[in-house]
């Protein structure tokens, strides 16, 4: 795949991600102060080969966007990022349309994504609309690097649990998260995920069937980090977690709109107390 924009004569071409694209990539979330590591730029490479697009000008990459696909129910996009100083010239309009015809192509009912103010007019011009805020909470420590401690494994009681908060089959993704992430438990009642982030651990996703489930999980990590700085996504539907995050000590930091592009689909939002990132879902 690859072909040109034009841009006033300037080389410019749209084309798919490889791994040795992920410096360069994480330049450009770095550059947006993001929380993503190299590694998370290569699992999405490794999830979907297809789905991941850059533009290049000159030889260089000045903008990324991804698009995961659960099934063919559903496909989420992200990592939607444009260097500073080649921002406005239409490229992150460009990869979005592209991301969006596959997902066309493919069949998918139902594409998602959670957007930044900044994003938000774009996506709304490309059919998306509004669902429901997603708040991003912080807990502030020591931002040491956590080490993956695998104390549980997946299982099938997991995953069920999953399809139906979520609202289809993302197990794939949960299989590539869970090689390089903490699994603190993996019940028929609930689990929780952890894993390193570039600025601070990451909290998710985290799936439980109540309150008191999802606070055992949580509660049990931070205790056993007790020096560690944490980032925690939220749904804002369940109230219950935000609830949780205030009385364990975080902190609201930014807040983005989750958009819905052609069919609803929607699972159990009041078992979710985690996303599993902005760019996950």
């Amino acid at each position: 795949m690859g072909r040109h924009i034009p841009v006033h004569d300037i080389p410019t071409t749209l084309r798919l991600l490889t791994e040795k694209d992920v410096p360069a990539a994480m330049e450009l979330s770095t550059q947006a102060g993001w929380n993503q590591t190299p590694e998370d730029w290569r699992m999405l490479m490794r999830f979907d080969a297809k789905g991941c697009f850059g533009v290049e000008v000159n030889g260089r990459l000045v903008a990324t966007t991804t698009l995961l696909c659960y099934g063919r129910q559903l496909a989420w996009v992200g990592m939607v990022l444009t260097r500073v100083e080649w921002r406005g010239r239409g490229f992150a309009r460009s990869l979005l349309a592209t991301a969006l015809a596959r997902a066309d192509q493919l069949g998918i009912a139902t594409v998602k994504l959670d957007a930044t103010a900044q994003g938000q007019p774009v996506y709304e011009k490309l059919g998306f609309r509004a669902e429901q805020p997603v708040e991003r909470w912080f807990r502030d420590g020591s931002s040491q690097t956590m080490e993956k401690t695998v104390s549980e494994t997946l299982n099938r009681p997991c995953l069920d649990l999953d399809s139906k908060a979520f609202g289809t089959d993302r197990s794939h993704l949960l299989y590539e998260l869970a090689k390089r992430s903490a699994i603190s438990s993996s019940t028929t009642e609930g689990y929780l995920f952890s894993r390193p982030g570039r600025v601070s651990d990451y909290v998710g996703p985290c799936i439980a069937k109540n309150r008191e489930n999802a606070q055992q999980l949580i509660q049990a990590l931070i205790r056993d980090s007790p020096g560690g700085s944490w980032f925690w996504d939220i749904v804002s539907r369940n109230s219950d977690a935000t609830s949780l995050a205030q009385d364990l000590g975080f902190k609201p930091q930014r807040r983005l709109l989750r958009m819905v592009r052609g069919k609803e689909l929607n699972g159990n939002d009041n078992h979710i107390y985690a996303i599993a990132g902005f760019e996950l879902g």
